[in-house]
C-alpha cells in the first residue's frame, strides 16, 4: 500500500478537517489574502471566470472556495443532461445489476454506496464519477430540471478522492461521508450524490445554513421549494471531493474517462 494511503488511515481525518476548516473561515485580512494568493499561484486557478476576480473582495478562504462564477461564464442550456460540476472524469458506464466501476479491477455496490436495501431504481442503469480538483469550481448544479424527493446525509470516513486513493481503497466512496440527493426529471430518477474527502470542512447544500455536522446522519423528505431548474445550484464543497450521478436509464456518454468537464455541458448524447 502506497504510504500515503497508509497515512490517510493512520491520521484523525474529522479533526484535521475540522481544523483546517477553522483556519480557512478566518476573517483576518492578510492571512485570508496570504492564503487565496498562495493557492491561486500554487493551482493556477483560473479567476477570470470567478464572479469576482479582486481576492481582496473575499472574507476568508472559505469564501473564496466557494466562490460563484460570473454571470455568462457557463452555458446550461440545449442538452438534457448536463454536467452538474467542474471536474475531471474519473470512470462512467453501466451500472451492472448493482457494480459500479470505482478503478480499474475494482468496484462497488449501489447498496453501499446509497447506504440503503432497495436499489432498484438504478440498477442496470448509468454512471458517471467526476473528481473535482483544488483548482476547480466548487459548486454543484442540478444535471436536469427536477424536483427533489428526498436527501441523506450519510457519515463516515474523509479519505482523499484522488485516483491513487481510488485504485488502492476498494469501496473508497463507500467509506466516506456523502449526501445522496434523490431527484425525479420528466424521463427518469437521477441520484447526484457529493462525496466528502480530506480536508473537507463540509458538504453543504441549498436548503441549509450551515454543513452538516459529522458524524450523525441525517434524512430530509420535505423541501420548502422542491422544484429545481436545470442548472440551479444543489450545494457546495467547503474543499474539494467528488460527484456521483447515478441515473436509472443506461445512455451514451459524449465523454470519457480521464476528460476534463465543466458545469453546463452537455453529457450524454
Amino acid at each position: 500500500m502506497h504510504p500515503f494511503v497508509i497515512l490517510q488511515h493512520l491520521l484523525p481525518q474529522h479533526l484535521l478537517s475540522r481544523i483546517i476548516g477553522t483556519l480557512a473561515a478566518l476573517e483576518i485580512r492578510w492571512i485570508k489574502n496570504l492564503a487565496i494568493n498562495a493557492f491561486i499561484k500554487t493551482y493556477g486557478v483560473n479567476m477570470q471566470e470567478a464572479e469576482s476576480a479582486d481576492t481582496d473582495t473575499y472574507r476568508s478562504f472559505n469564501h473564496f472556495f466557494t466562490r460563484a462564477l460570473r454571470p455568462g461564464a457557463r452555458q446550461v442550456t440545449g442538452h438534457d443532461i448536463i454536467c452538474p460540476c467542474d471536474g475531471t472524469v474519473s470512470e462512467l458506464g453501466d451500472i451492472v445489476k448493482n457494480q459500479l466501476l470505482q478503478a480499474k479491477g475494482i468496484s462497488y455496490s449501489l447498496e453501499h454506496l446509497l447506504a440503503r436495501d432497495h436499489v432498484e431504481d438504478y440498477e442496470n442503469g448509468s454512471f458517471i464519477t467526476i473528481y473535482l480538483a483544488p483548482k476547480d469550481y466548487h459548486r454543484v448544479h442540478t444535471p436536469a430540471k427536477c424536483e427533489i424527493n428526498r436527501s441523506r446525509y450519510i457519515p463516515g470516513r474523509l479519505f482523499s478522492v484522488n485516483q491513487l486513493t481510488a485504485k488502492q481503497i476498494p469501496g473508497l466512496f463507500t467509506k466516506n461521508e456523502r449526501l445522496v440527493c434523490e431527484l425525479e426529471t420528466q424521463h427518469s430518477k437521477i441520484a447526484l450524490i457529493m462525496v466528502g474527502a480530506m480536508i473537507v470542512a463540509g458538504i453543504k447544500p441549498v436548503w441549509r445554513k450551515s454543513p452538516y455536522p459529522p458524524g450523525r446522519f441525517h434524512e430530509q423528505n420535505n423541501f420548502e421549494d422542491p422544484q429545481f431548474a436545470q442548472g440551479s445550484e444543489v450545494g457546495h464543497f467547503q474543499l474539494g471531493s467528488t460527484v456521483i450521478l447515478l441515473l436509472k436509464n443506461q445512455v451514451s456518454w459524449k465523454v470519457s474517462p480521464g476528460e476534463t468537464v465543466q458545469f453546463g455541458q452537455g453529457l450524454v448524447t
